[in-house]
């Protein structure tokens, strides 16, 4: 299993497209409209990203928009046995919002079907066969015009080359974060593991004077999606204040990886891309931990960390081991969905 994309409902799928293009280095690739719904696809790498804004009420943007602030509705999974995926899911009692559908294609063929996840958060289930991933997607069946020639638009070899050239700033996402609400973590763990395959990892408490939270992550069977899943553990906890601002649970990041994080925050910055602010004392207090003095990290390049305001990590056992990372503020003015940008060494 892998993410094969990521869906954004939102109020103006131009305006958010321009921004991932003009502020994150995104390409964009394909853009159509069905009778009711407006749709933009973007990528960067291996990452997809599709964006959606309603052209009229009865679009079930606007409905989710009546319940949500913007952000991701959908995170769709390639996966290598549709009928497989939902027959497990049906066993294990769940409904299914769209039985699986088939395309076919001079190039191949689709097949894709949709289960409901967390709060309005669903999953869609695509299965290629001899169809590139980046080509094709289940939005695009329901287009009656496009950007193209009457024709519904795909990837060309040259455009996915473009798309993983080494100035590429993202080249996947790293991990996605869902929230839940309180007393909801362990149901959802138990959801993501039966019906999905997801294996439980690494459980965190975190509990400070402004926040407090339990964090299971979640990885799939190969290992290629991380999904962490929070619960607040206090009234004042940042993913308590997600749930009010956002009308439930849903995906509150996710995390773009990047092969150089001190370059990619400098340009970032230069587009005028807000993060949140690291004090300075921070940096000292990290060369206190263990470990902390003996970091692969040269003098130059540490001032460039601490100028940039990016996070370090490691286990203590671990010490040459790297997590680099920082997040955006909000995107969409309420405190909900954000970025990470993040670089693993």
């Amino acid at each position: 299993m892998k993410i094969d994309h990521v869906h954004f409902y939102v109020r103006d799928a131009t305006v958010f497209s321009d921004w991932l293009v003009n502020i994150l280095g995104f390409q964009r690739v394909a853009s159509g409209s069905s009778h009711h719904t407006y749709t933009e696809v973007v990528k960067s790498g291996s990452i997809t990203f599709v964006i959606s804004s309603p052209l009229t009420s009865t679009s079930p943007i606007a409905e989710f928009l009546r319940l949500h602030p913007p952000g991701v509705a959908d995170i769709a999974f390639l996966v290598e046995d549709l009928e497989a995926v939902i027959e497990n899911a049906i066993a294990q009692g769940n409904q299914v919002v769209k039985l699986p559908q088939e395309q076919l294609q001079r190039q191949g063929r689709l097949k894709w079907s949709k289960i409901p996840s967390w709060g309005s958060l669903v999953h869609t289930l695509v299965e290629r066969d001899g169809i590139c991933e980046e080509s094709f997607f289940p939005a695009q069946l329901n287009w009656i015009t496009n950007t193209a020639d009457g024709k519904v638009p795909s990837l060309s070899r040259e455009a996915n080359q473009v798309n993983n050239n080494p100035q590429t700033m993202f080249t996947t996402i790293d991990h996605v974060v869902l929230n839940v609400a309180a007393g909801e973590l362990e149901r959802a763990v138990n959801w993501y593991q039966h019906v999905l395959g997801f294996c439980p990892q690494q459980i965190f408490s975190i509990k400070t004077q402004q926040s407090g939270l339990y964090s299971q992550v979640m990885v799939d069977s190969t290992g290629e999606v991380q999904l962490p899943i929070n619960e607040p553990t206090s009234a004042n906890s940042q993913i308590q204040e997600f749930l009010d601002f956002n009308g439930g649970p849903g995906i509150q990041h996710i995390a773009l990886r990047t092969s150089n994080i001190v370059e990619a925050i400098a340009q970032l910055r230069g587009r005028g891309l807000p993060f949140i602010e690291v004090p300075s004392s921070y940096y000292s207090e990290l060369r206190q931990r263990p470990g902390g003095s003996n970091l692969p990290l040269p003098t130059a390049e540490w001032e460039e960390i601490a100028t940039r305001e990016i996070l370090v990590d490691w286990q203590q056992q671990f010490p040459q081991a790297l997590l680099l990372q920082t997040f955006t503020k909000p995107i969409f003015g309420k405190p909900t969905f954000f970025f990470e940008i993040i670089e693993r060494r």
